[in-house]
């Protein structure tokens, strides 16, 4: 079971135009949004990178917005594991659980789910907020990534693993982002 003291929040670089090319971006992006916000209520971090951003163009401006508290590592590697100082953040945080969204599913999101479980982090893929161009190539990725040792997860079974209990303000914030 996921704790919040151990967990964070990763965006992989859902910006520019790709963004708007993906299968069910729409979906993608709600599903993301989502998560960010019940990570903010929970005190999750949340970490995002940018491919190539003067080339692919910045994160897109919904979740951009959302991430206003923090600065994207820019990566030039598939991986972001390969992005200059998100390895060493990553340890300083000191949490084992990263929770991965984004895309494209079969390229970026594949190499840093891989990498990272070869640096012995849990990776919890969000099934529903990962995407690429076609279905096809993000039912691969999804795939590849279970068999290198992944948890595939949905938003809102995060996001309740996470609450753990019906009550309190947290629950009564969180219900209306899931309800939305």
């Amino acid at each position: 079971m996921l704790n919040r003291d151990d967990a964070l929040l990763l965006i992989v670089d859902v910006q520019g135009k790709l963004a708007s090319l993906v299968h069910d971006n729409d979906v993608l992006q709600k599903n993301i949004s989502k998560l960010i916000r019940a990570c903010r209520i929970l005190q999750v971090p949340v970490l995002y990178t940018e491919q190539y951003p003067k080339g692919l163009g910045p994160t897109v401006t919904p979740l951009k917005d959302l991430l206003a508290e923090e600065s994207p590592f820019e990566k030039l590697s598939f991986s972001c594991c390969g992005a200059e100082g998100f390895m060493d953040y990553l340890r300083k945080l000191n949490r084992n659980e990263v929770l991965v969204t984004g895309i494209e599913t079969h390229v970026c999101v594949y190499q840093t789910a891989v990498e990272l479980i070869e640096y012995g982090y849990n990776v919890h893929l969000i099934v529903d907020a990962v995407s690429s161009r076609t279905p096809e190539n993000r039912d691969i990725g999804v795939h590849c990534i279970e068999n290198a040792g992944a948890w595939l997860k949905s938003t809102e079974m995060v996001i309740f693993e996470l609450l753990k209990i019906a009550e309190g303000e947290d629950f009564k914030a969180i219900s209306g982002i899931i309800k939305e």
